[in-house]
């Protein structure tokens, strides 16, 4: 991936959107669109993304100033959330059917012996 490259990925995105992207992106595979617009682009396209997502999902990769190179936003039902780690980016899963990202519990599981 090159310095400027974004990556876009839809799940369950109504038509409108995904032929809207083609504009900026060319679709790599079903519902994954890699280009390297502007920041003012990436901008205004996520505004269009989280605004018309509907139930669907959206998650865009892009540049960044940060040890890994590169950020990640998410939008939609069922997502996946981009956490913070001591400065490494995660992705959080949801939770059961909450749509509530997983946080860290102080539960732990013992290990039991095996037999």
């Amino acid at each position: 991936m090159s310095a400027g490259t974004t990556v876009v990925v839809l799940i369950a995105a109504p038509p409108g959107l995904r032929g809207h992207l083609t504009r900026w992106f060319i679709e790599a595979a079903p519902g994954v669109y890699v280009g390297s617009p502007n920041a003012r682009i990436r901008d205004r396209l996520w505004s269009l993304l989280s605004d018309r997502i509907r139930d669907g999902q959206a998650v865009m990769i892009e540049p960044a100033a940060t040890e890994q190179g590169w950020s990640a936003r998410t939008c939609g039902r069922e997502r996946w959330t981009p956490t913070d780690f001591d400065g490494l980016t995660l992705m959080a899963r949801p939770r059961g059917g909450a749509g509530e990202p997983w946080r860290p519990g102080k539960e732990v599981k013992e290990k039991r012996p095996s037999a």
